[in-house]
């Protein structure tokens, strides 16, 4: 196993999310490159999981390309090296990098939930509705759902992502551009949860992110329907009316779930099993969407 890349160091600016190091190559290009850093509970955890940013690199990339159809996407080259700048940063960059068109991102989280899980589920639960999605009633933990439901979330610089309604996200961006996410964002999401079923896959729900470029053109910016942003089920292992085995990071929530910590900075180091199996959990997700063997030959 390799070891994991916790940190980039590039002579660029930057900028590090909890998982992305962000470099600004040019006034066009971003260049977005995913560590292996892992969180949970809006907390980077001290250590990582090997390949995991390649992993999620290249789960993205296979959707980009796709479902390059239904939306144009910001990726402009997946060879960072192939660049004479960035050659001598290919250790770094190889596989899990890839070089962007700048388009700044909606401040609104696209979410689509095909299923009745995690936050949806505590809603539904108390109100009947999901971000005012109003729901048939009777409906159990891990349902699924008559139609996917598209439920937008305001995006967060820090701590979690805050739900809100239709009309609510409309009047942040405006109630055609809302429309024409909600319709993307849908599409998106049931072209690639058909898919996905017949890898034995099922895509829960996902979040997608779409940026706005200078000449006005709306792109599928970040990751795509990865293990990170959505929730990943094993197909043969559903049963709805409990929590399902995952292919995502739900399995290291569940760990740290056992654990007397507050969820609070610093996050506990992870255990080697906990890594090792994390890891596998992202190589099948990937092996069995892209049916490619991982590392590639």
């Amino acid at each position: 196993m390799n070891t994991a890349i916790l940190k980039t160091e590039l002579p660029f600016p930057v900028r590090r999310g909890k998982v992305r190091d962000v470099y600004e190559l040019d006034e066009h290009r971003l260049m977005l490159v995913a560590t292996d850093r892992i969180s949970a509970f809006d907390v980077v955890m001290p250590n990582g999981i090997p390949d995991k940013g390649t992993l999620l690199t290249q789960i993205s990339l296979f959707w980009f390309e796709k479902l390059s159809g239904l939306a144009p996407h910001h990726i402009l080259s997946a060879d960072p090296s192939s660049e004479s700048a960035l050659r001598p940063f290919a250790r770094q960059l190889t596989g899990r990098a890839v070089i962007c068109r700048k388009a700044p991102a909606l401040p609104i989280e696209c979410v689509v939930r095909g299923y009745l899980a995690g936050s949806g589920w505590k809603d539904y639960q108390g109100s009947g509705s999901v971000c005012g999605v109003k729901l048939p009633a009777g409906l159990r933990q891990c349902d699924k759902l008559p139609a996917p439901i598209f439920t937008p979330a305001t995006k967060a610089d820090s701590g979690h992502d805050l739900n809100i309604d239709f009309e609510r996200a409309s009047a942040i961006v405006g109630k055609d551009r809302m429309l024409e996410l909600r319709r993307l964002a849908v599409e998106l999401y049931s072209r690639a949860a058909d898919y996905a079923l017949s890898r034995g896959i099922i895509i829960a729900d996902t979040k997608f992110e779409f940026g706005v470029t200078d000449d006005g053109e709306l792109l599928w910016i970040d990751e795509a329907l990865t293990p990170d942003s959505s929730r990943f089920w094993p197909a043969d292992q559903y049963r709805p009316g409990r929590d399902q085995e995952s292919f995502d990071k739900q399995y290291v929530r569940n760990y740290l779930e056992t654990l007397d910590w507050d969820k609070t900075p610093p996050g506990p180091v992870l255990p080697d099993d906990i890594v090792a199996n994390t890891r596998a959990k992202y190589v099948e997700a990937y092996e069995r969407l892209t049916g490619r063997s991982f590392p590639p030959a």
